[in-house]
């Protein structure tokens, strides 16, 4: 039985249409590094200061694009048929872009985890769980990649894969 559902942002709900390859440039440069992949795990072993300066690039190609996000009709309507459970969000995007999201599409969320809260989507699901009060195996994880699936059956939630 499924008490409560968390949400993917990008590719989920919405489409974030960011330049990557210009981005990890940036962040290439950021670091001084040409090998930053995988960029998650290479970000969470930076130094205070380093990742800051990611997380403020990370957010310019963002807010750079927030005039031609667009909604992802299968991940919304699989948020309105949710409408009555507990709602998280989960996000490798940053608050900015997300607060930018959520105020535009009038999305509303009991909890949101973004990568200013973990760079880890496992760890990510298990606090949205707890912050829900919803055991993890009643909770429907709903994400649009591999990454996501092998996630969710880390921490042992049920999962949806959207296209």
């Amino acid at each position: 039985m499924i008490e409560a559902v968390i949400f993917d942002l990008d590719g989920t709900l919405i489409q974030l249409p960011i330049d990557y390859q210009k981005m990890y440039a940036t962040f290439s440069k950021i670091m001084e590094k040409e090998q930053i992949r995988p960029l998650l795990e290479t970000v969470a072993k930076l130094d205070k200061k380093t990742k800051e300066q990611i997380f403020r690039a990370w957010d310019n190609a963002e807010l750079e694009v927030a005039e031609k996000i667009t909604l992802n009709k299968e991940g919304i309507s699989l948020y309105y048929e949710y409408a009555d459970k507990p709602k998280a969000l989960v996000t490798m995007q940053g608050k900015a872009i997300v607060k930018i999201v959520i105020d535009q599409y009038r999305l509303c969320f009991d909890f949101v985890a973004t990568r200013e809260d973990s760079l880890n989507r496992a760890e990510q699901l298990r606090i949205a769980a707890k912050k829900l009060e919803t055991p993890i195996d009643s909770v429907l994880f709903v994400g649009n990649t591999e990454g996501d699936a092998m996630a969710a059956e880390k921490v042992g939630c049920q999962f949806q894969k959207i296209s």
